[in-house]
């Protein structure tokens, strides 16, 4: 039989919007947010109370980024999460947040009452960024409560030039799962951190480009827009359907393939 994952059941039936932290704003940041946008006034349509997003980044808006991110010349200058957090209120209608900084506030020994969210999801591209999130976030595995404040699932985005991948695990440690006949349901699927081994994968930080030319030299053009959907459609399905046969993706422009990672 196939391994399947029911959602946990606070995110189909919360009393209020459930939340998520978007960390990073840029090429596929700017993407995932839109989708994540979409998907709120979708989950309304069904009776939802949708999503509440925070973003997170420090950085400026530059001229490489406009183009392949989802930036205008009339936003140059401005603090990327500011930027696309305030457009997207504007056009939907939601009230989103920003924080022109880094996640989490302070490092992962900020001693002050932690910001927290039921999905946490990483546009980063560093590694460093992933080790110190989760050293902070498995603090809150084994929460029993659930509300707006409890860390629930990680999905992490990945990509180099022309390949990119997506995956989505557990904060919380356990997820009960009901009986099945049809599947084998799995309350566990692991982060990034737990299933690449970093200390054995060099830095790649790609560091800010000068121009639009020299950023398509380090991630094409669509890379970050297919991934997003790739991974946006993982999360869309666990609240429209419950339940997810997938936990991320790999995806290769040069071959035209996305090749699904299962439960």
């Amino acid at each position: 039989m196939r391994k399947i994952h029911y959602t946990d059941s606070y995110l189909l039936s919360p009393y209020h919007p459930v939340t998520i932290f978007v960390i990073g704003a840029g090429g596929t940041g700017s993407q995932v947010i839109t989708n994540l946008a979409r998907m709120d006034l979708a989950l309304q349509a069904l009776g939802h109370p949708g999503l509440h997003v925070t973003v997170f980044d420090p950085d400026i808006i530059t001229e490489a980024n406009i183009g392949r991110q989802l930036f205008s010349e009339a936003e140059l200058g401005q603090n990327k999460a500011m930027a696309i957090a305030t457009r997207i209120n504007s056009f939907f209608g939601s009230i989103w947040m920003a924080e022109s900084c880094h996640y989490p506030l302070g490092g992962a020994n900020n001693k002050k009452e932690p910001m927290l969210a039921n999905i946490i999801i990483t546009c980063t591209d560093n590694i460093r960024s992933r080790l110190d999130l989760w050293k902070f976030l498995k603090e809150y595995r084994n929460m029993n409560v659930s509300n707006e404040k409890t860390p629930i699932y990680w999905m992490d985005f990945g990509n180099a030039q022309i390949t990119g991948q997506v995956l989505i695990g557990n904060i919380r440690n356990k997820i009960p799962q009901p009986a099945s006949g049809e599947y084998i349901p799995m309350p566990k699927m692991n982060v990034i951190t737990e299933e690449v081994s970093y200390s054995t994968v060099k830095e790649m930080d790609s560091g800010p480009s000068c121009s639009l030319a020299e950023a398509l030299e380090k991630q094409d053009l669509f890379i970050n827009s297919i991934l997003a959907q790739v991974g946006c459609d993982i999360l869309w399905k666990m609240f429209k359907e419950g339940r997810t046969l997938y936990r991320g993706a790999y995806v290769n422009l040069d071959t035209l393939r996305v090749n699904p990672i299962p439960v």
